[in-house]
C-alpha cells in the first residue's frame, strides 16, 4: 500500500488548490479514503473522507474543500477554495482499515501555506 500526496504550496488567502493522493497497491475505490492535516503546533484534525456515496466534512472546511476520487487512475482529490492563512498545514491522504473503522495508512503529506 502506498499513497502519495501531491499539489501542495503556497497560495495567497481566497485563492484555491487541488490535492492528489495516488494510491498503489490497492483499490481506493474499496474503501473509505480520507484528508487529514495538521497544522504548525497543533494535532491531527480529520477534515474530509469519502466512501461509497457517502462524504464527510469537518465544520471548518465545510462549504469551501471538496472530496472526489477518480476511480480510474486511482487517485483522490481534495480541492480546496477560498483559502484562509489557517487552513495552512500539513496535509495527509489516508486509507481506512475498513468500514470507517479508522485510517491505517497514510501520506508522506504535502506542506500547504496560505499567506498574503
Amino acid at each position: 500500500v502506498q499513497l502519495v500526496e501531491s499539489g501542495g504550496g503556497l497560495a495567497q488567502p481566497g485563492a484555491s488548490l487541488r490535492l492528489s493522493c495516488a494510491a498503489s497497491g490497492f483499490a481506493a475505490s474499496s474503501y473509505v479514503m480520507g484528508w487529514v492535516r495538521q497544522a504548525p503546533g497543533e494535532g491531527l484534525e480529520w477534515i474530509s473522507a469519502v466512501g461509497g456515496s457517502f462524504q464527510y466534512y469537518a465544520e471548518s472546511v465545510k462549504g469551501r474543500f471538496t472530496i472526489s476520487r477518480d476511480d480510474a487512475n486511482n487517485t483522490v482529490y481534495l480541492h480546496m477554495r477560498r483559502l484562509q492563512p489557517w487552513d495552512t498545514g500539513v496535509y495527509y491522504c489516508a486509507k481506512d482499515r475498513s468500514n470507517w473503522s479508522g485510517f491505517h495508512y497514510w501520506g508522506q503529506g504535502t506542506q500547504v501555506t496560505v499567506s498574503s
